[in-house]
């Protein structure tokens, strides 16, 4: 395979114009609301008040541009405009986006744009995409993709997952969900080991999150919230990870009848229970809870369930809280646990109370 014309799979049905916030020069977002200021007359106009300057140029200290790191700013920038290496580049992306260089940044989007006109091998397609991602440049990201047809196998695998980046960078969600069900190639189940990068630390360390739950999230922004419960609930994982599924899908599948959705929240309950995460598991019984009362049906059984828990793990709030909704109908030692219970949340000062003094 290799370079071809732009495939409609790449044309994102029902995309999003809103750019992502943080693809939005900050000068394009501060006139705007400059403006309105001044209709107003909140805001006089003076020097002060105008627009701040893209800050200075940084000096651009990067291992490999052939130009002396004590030159001006202005003739470092000529040189990496006038180079084809793109890990250089992409370097010099990632330090002017940290800077708000935002002139900087679009000269260097025109250059990656330029620098390797197809055809190209997909090592090349992929490593450009990757510098218009950091370079804040989404859009030509998927462009610079759509130069190139991946090869079934491990070249569609690597192109998909730089298309997904791309896709997800830009807020096109449904192109970044479409990306993310072909790589499944019909097993949603495959999703739970590919492990996404979301963020990637100035220390090089990664933040990451399964490609199930991300599937998950395009598919709840754009209303499709029963085949985003489908995907929650298509993994094999336990307890914690496993019960926050559930409670998502649960609280996805509205239209589910009811004794299903409780069923839903009875499994994540035994999930948290088995993980120990007691915090989790008072969450889900209070989900538990709401569902009960909202179909009108009895929450008895949730209720002293979560008493219970609660007692064991100290949350005196959540028990207050209940007890208040039922103070109606307590009886007198019910009543006296209430009013000891609003002593105690109203002395923080009091020993172990989160405001006592230390000695």
């Amino acid at each position: 395979m290799g370079a071809k014309a732009a495939s409609p799979r790449l044309t994102p049905r029902g995309g999003f114009a809103v750019p992502h916030p943080l693809y939005s020069p900050v000068c394009c977002l501060a006139r705007p609301l400059l403006a309105a200021a001044l209709l107003v007359g909140l805001a006089p106009w003076s020097a002060a008040a105008a627009p701040s300057p893209e800050p200075a140029p940084e000096r651009l200290v990067l291992a490999g541009s052939p130009v002396d790191p004590g030159a001006s700013p202005a003739l470092l920038l000529q040189s990496l405009l006038a180079s084809s290496d793109l890990a250089l580049l992409n370097r010099a992306c990632l330090q002017a986006a940290r800077a708000g260089q935002l002139t900087s940044l679009q000269q260097l989007r025109l250059r990656l744009l330029a620098v390797k006109p197809a055809p190209q091998p997909l090592e090349v397609v992929l490593a450009n995409a990757e510098a218009l991602i950091h370079c804040r440049a989404p859009e030509a990201a998927l462009t610079v993709l759509n130069r190139y047809g991946p090869a079934p196998g491990q070249e569609r695998r690597l192109w998909l997952l730089t298309q997904w980046q791309a896709a997800d960078a830009g807020l096109h969600h449904r192109l970044a969900a479409d990306a993310l069900l072909r790589l499944a190639e019909g097993s949603l189940a495959s999703l739970e080991r590919q492990a996404l990068t979301l963020l990637v630390r100035r220390d090089g360390s990664k933040v990451t999150r399964a490609a199930l739950d991300v599937l998950a999230d395009h598919l709840v922004a754009l209303g499709e919230d029963q085949q985003a419960a489908a995907a929650l609930l298509a993994g094999h994982p336990s307890g914690q990870l496993a019960a926050v599924r559930l409670q998502r899908a649960a609280a996805l599948l509205v239209r589910l009848p009811l004794q299903e959705r409780n069923q839903l929240l009875e499994t994540a309950l035994d999930q948290a229970a088995a993980a120990g995460s007691w915090g989790l598991a008072a969450e889900l019984l209070r989900d538990q809870r709401a569902l009960l009362l909202a179909a009108g049906a009895n929450a008895e059984r949730p209720s002293e369930r979560f008493l219970r828990l609660s007692r064991r793990i100290d949350d005196a709030y959540g028990e207050w809280q209940l007890g208040r909704q039922a103070s109606g109908r307590q009886d007198p030692q019910g009543l006296a646990r209430q009013q000891q219970l609003e002593q105690q949340l109203r002395s923080p000062r009091q020993p172990g109370g989160h405001a006592a003094l230390l000695p």
